[in-house]
């Protein structure tokens, strides 16, 4: 439980200064990400805006919000091939992957933005400061390598969709993808936060419906589905779709951004009574968010094993959209692709705000986000003007994420477990301890993953 102690710290340092925390206390104010706003949050200090704060009025539905565009990233593209992959496949085998990760999934994005909340910077801010030059570069290579990853499999998965839809060339379909997803980012830049929240949500019921809709027609074996929860492989392939299912669930791009969304939404909960109300409210939402998003994926591989496994084709999501569409009827396959856009577009606009929050907090840099957002869109349209097989890239960019997840969940598990960093709002030991065993199951998958490629298993 925690005391009343009162979070106090330093002002921001300038860039390029590193910052001076008093022990037993939390930092107070950071660079909020770009585009951020100030207008919705509940706080006076580590405001972005310079304007007072409403107090919280204990309703919790207005504080719900951060944890929703973060959950947008458990549900992109990538999520969509891994799973629709694994379920045609597998059948229902890799069930407890998904279940798992999933669990590692709230725990790991409610610390995430506990950090914001207590010491009022993000996760990238409080790295900078902790890590010598090379280092610090060496770490913001590999970050930014996980959020390209991210932003290839979702600009992908945005132009399948198109072509699903419309028979749009893949090409043209990733640059409508880029495109949209700038004007998504300018509602962001523009009108703040909390509107930005609310176009997420409205997308994000767009993807529940597309993905779910499928099992109301064709129902999961029940039996099937309690012996998928039973932790085995069958082979290679099997380990690197979990490792690909793991990355593509346990976004390290959503732990280093969630960090900057709960802080630039709510501030630095500077009071004793504020960071009780924002932390119980941000457990809500996190655990709601990623119930939803926990759902969707799981609904993924159940429709995959129940109406696709043992069809030929099924492992592109062209194919599957043809099984799917075949079995289930055009209304579901329309659905289905409507789903894949809709995920497309928001997990992008989320990939480029986090490669925008990392840049900003290592290095101290800027780059505007529109322009980050043309950058970024350039491998992805360079693969798909090569012709590389879509779905491949999509399951290969997630198992890159896989090997990106030890990078952010170490810092964050020695962060917040800080006294120094996070004062009374410390992890406990239990909670550490959760923690230190997912990394090393992470770890363990992917060594798993590495030695079975190798020996040709």
């Amino acid at each position: 439980m925690e005391r009343d102690d009162t979070v106090t710290g330093e002002e921001s340092p300038a860039p390029g200064q590193p910052a001076t925390v008093a022990p037993g206390a939390a930092d107070t104010a950071g660079t909020p990400a770009p585009g951020a706003r100030g207008d919705d949050a509940l706080t006076t200090s580590g405001a972005s805006s310079g304007r007072p704060r409403p107090r919280p009025n204990g309703r919790l539905l207005p504080l719900l919000g951060p944890a929703f565009v973060a959950a947008i990233a458990y549900v992109d593209p990538g999520n969509v091939a891994a799973n629709l992959t694994a379920g045609a496949r597998y059948g229902y085998l890799l069930l407890w992957v998904l279940v798992a990760a999933n669990a590692m999934a709230v725990l790991v994005q409610y610390q995430s933005a506990k950090l914001g909340l207590v010491t009022g910077r993000t996760m990238p801010e409080l790295l900078r400061d902790r890590l010598r030059r090379g280092p610090r570069l060496a770490y913001w290579a590999q970050a930014e390598l996980v959020a390209a990853a991210t932003d290839l499999a979702e600009v992908i998965g945005g132009a399948i969709a198109l072509h699903l839809l419309f028979g749009l060339p893949l090409l043209w379909g990733g640059l409508i993808v880029a495109v949209v997803s700038m004007a998504l980012l300018l509602v962001q830049d523009r009108h703040g936060q909390r509107r930005f929240e609310h176009v997420i949500l409205a997308l994000l019921a767009v993807i529940t419906v597309g993905f779910v809709a499928g099992l109301f027609v064709a129902p999961p074996d029940p039996a099937e589905m309690a012996g998928g929860l039973l932790p085995r492989f069958a082979g290679t392939d099997s380990v690197v779709l979990a490792a690909g299912m793991l990355g593509a669930t346990v976004m390290p791009h959503a732990i280093y951004v969630h960090s900057a969304l709960a802080r630039d939404r709510h501030g630095h909960a500077s009071t004793p009574r504020l960071r009780r109300r924002l932390l119980s409210a941000t457990r809500w939402d996190v655990i709601i968010a990623l119930a939803v998003a926990g759902c969707v994926n799981i609904a993924m591989l159940l429709l995959a094993a129940a109406s696709l496994q043992g069809v030929s084709g099924t492992d592109s999501i062209e194919g599957a959209h043809a099984a799917v569409t075949a079995a289930l009827g055009s209304g579901i396959g329309i659905a289905f692709a409507i789903g894949l856009l809709a995920s497309g577009l928001a997990s992008t606009s989320i990939g480029c705000y986090a490669g925008a929050t990392i840049m900003a907090g290592l290095l101290h840099k800027r780059i505007p986000v529109l322009v980050r957002r043309a950058i970024t869109a350039i491998p992805a349209l360079v693969l798909l003007a090569v012709g590389v097989d879509a779905t491949w890239a999509l399951v290969v960019s997630q198992v890159v994420l896989s090997f990106g997840i030890p990078f952010a969940l170490v810092p964050l598990l020695r962060l917040t477990a800080d006294r120094s960093v996070m004062g009374s709002a410390a992890s406990g030991t239990g909670v550490r301890w959760v923690l230190a065993v997912v990394v090393v199951a992470v770890v363990a998958l992917n060594l798993a993953l590495v030695v079975l490629t190798l020996a040709g298993v």
